[in-house]
């Protein structure tokens, strides 16, 4: 009658990414999908929040002298401890309009690669915020539930989570990471890679958010078969005369742009198989390997890592949530996903 399993659960999951961050509700499901971005403006040296999540992303680049956009995650981890906690503050009201019963548990998930320091970083923050109990989940175990691999079997799986800021390559098995890696490639070491292409080729100076906007429309981790493929118009400013330009990039470019962070990610892959034991490389030749995060959507990836390796490659359902979805199952069957969370490191 009253939502009372709104009112009583209040335990929520969240994937505290680089570019994105999501808050999963007991019960309830993914209810909040939004950059992680905070815009604050500065009065007389006063920090005061103005927009947090898509409204500030839109700010991001396009700020004047009063107002400073901010991204407070780096390579997965907390950079700035103060804009992340009211970051975090921020989206735990969001979900919960209503004042509950009693403050959320909160589960978040970190890079498996994350330091003590980090680690610590992260939980302060959360509890700062407002929860009554903060759990780390390790990104590749979440990602491997979230995507439905069998993680509690006896067998090797193995998940390449593609985020923001990490790449995390690992080899799972009864339900704990047999090897893990991380690299610090990911969305972003992407669109960097795209800047920089078109200052060096093309002279042309362009933003995160268009970068960002070619990945996603053209972006390609292979070269197309006909030399050219799609093209798109861009606009930036013209380095050699300091104007506004517009012109034309097709995905041949943007492989050869995206080469090199491409190839980072390969390389972290064969190292996790050279590094994997014998009985479960076995295993991984029969299962393959799952691709998750938004990483995973670049176009052709799955093409490009199976040259490399030769196995089978595949692309998790909703990769770009599955952390969030193998966080919050973490949340709903807490009893039996007991051993991969850590509560009080």
């Amino acid at each position: 009658m009253f939502g009372f399993g709104g009112i009583f659960s209040s335990d929520m999951a969240i994937d505290l990414g680089t570019a994105n961050t999501l808050v999963y509700v007991k019960g309830r499901g993914i209810i909040l999908s939004e950059p992680s971005v905070v815009a604050y403006q500065v009065k007389n040296g006063v920090r005061k929040v103005l927009a947090v999540g898509e409204d500030a992303k839109l700010m991001l680049g396009r700020t004047p002298g009063s107002i400073e956009a901010i991204r407070p995650m780096r390579d997965g981890v907390i950079a700035d401890f103060d804009t992340a906690e009211e970051m975090i503050k921020h989206f735990i009201r969001k979900v919960h309009k209503r004042s509950t019963f009693r403050k959320p548990k909160v589960i978040v998930c970190v890079p498996h690669g994350a330091t003590p320091v980090e680690k610590r970083a992260i939980r302060q923050s959360v509890l700062s915020a407002g929860a009554r109990r903060a759990g780390l989940i390790a990104e590749p175990i979440a990602a491997a539930i979230g995507a439905g691999m069998p993680i509690t079997d006896p067998t090797g799986n193995m998940v390449v989570d593609i985020g923001g800021g990490t790449t995390e390559v690992a080899v799972l098995s009864l339900g704990d990471i047999v090897y893990a890696r991380s690299v610090r490639v990911g969305g972003d070491r992407m669109d960097e890679a795209i800047i920089n292409y078109l200052r060096r080729q093309h002279n042309l100076l362009i933003g995160e958010s268009t970068a960002e906007r070619i990945k996603t429309s053209i972006g390609t981790a292979r070269m197309p078969d006909d030399g050219r493929g799609q093209s798109m118009m861009i606009r930036g400013r013209d380095l050699l005369n300091g104007v506004p330009k517009e012109t034309e990039i097709n995905q041949a470019q943007v492989a050869e742009a995206l080469a090199e962070p491409v190839q980072q990610i390969c390389e972290a892959v064969m190292t996790a198989l050279e590094a994997t034991p014998p009985d479960l490389a076995a295993d991984i030749v029969d299962r393959g390997v799952m691709l998750t995060g938004g990483g995973a959507l670049l176009g052709q990836l799955d093409l490009a890592l199976r040259e490399q390796t030769g196995l089978a490659i595949s692309v998790a359902d909703e990769s770009l949530n599955c952390v969030a979805l193998g966080t919050g199952r973490a949340l709903e069957y807490e009893k039996q996903l007991r051993h991969v969370i850590d509560y009080d490191s």
